[in-house]
């Protein structure tokens, strides 16, 4: 269900997406709010789901992630018990960033990452040996383009 959202929602929503550490007195002034109406609005967004959460972004790379891959992954049987056996497996997995199901050919697709090639040829071997998996394909990331963790508003 799609939240009914104002101008001032909005435009909280868009300033914490920028910078979801500023202070209740900085966002209030930003979006032209005094901080209490402020502060109600950002717990109403909060309180409907619409806010889900806040974290820092790291950069990969600096923390010794230097491998980035996807991972196509066609099951056997899509019956739903199936389905969720893989699910579950794949939550447990800290390489799986994303997990996405698809339609089509290919019915997951993984991103995942690693800190150099041998961990990410050991969680390809553990990744094609699990039950159901029929094959996976993989393709190294060379360069991000875009990374936009932001919702277009």
């Amino acid at each position: 269900m799609r939240a009914k959202l104002d101008e001032i929602d909005l435009r909280i929503l868009t300033e914490l997406q920028s910078d979801g550490r500023m202070t209740n007195v900085e966002l209030s002034s930003r979006v032209g709010i005094s901080p209490p109406p402020c502060l109600r609005r950002v717990r109403a967004l909060e309180e409907a789901g619409v806010i889900t959460g806040y974290r820092a972004l790291l950069d990969e790379r600096k923390l010794g992630i230097e491998v980035v891959c996807f991972a196509f992954v066609h099951l056997a049987s899509q019956a739903e018990a199936d389905l969720a056996a893989f699910q579950s497996r794949i939550r447990e997995w800290s390489l799986v960033r994303e997990c996405w199901t698809l339609s089509g050919d290919i019915d997951f697709i993984l991103k995942c990452v690693a800190a150099d090639l041998k961990a990410f040829q050991d969680f390809v071997a553990d990744l094609t040996a699990l039950p159901n998996v029929r094959n996976v394909r993989t393709a190294l990331a060379l360069d991000r383009v875009k990374d936009e963790p932001i919702v277009p508003l």
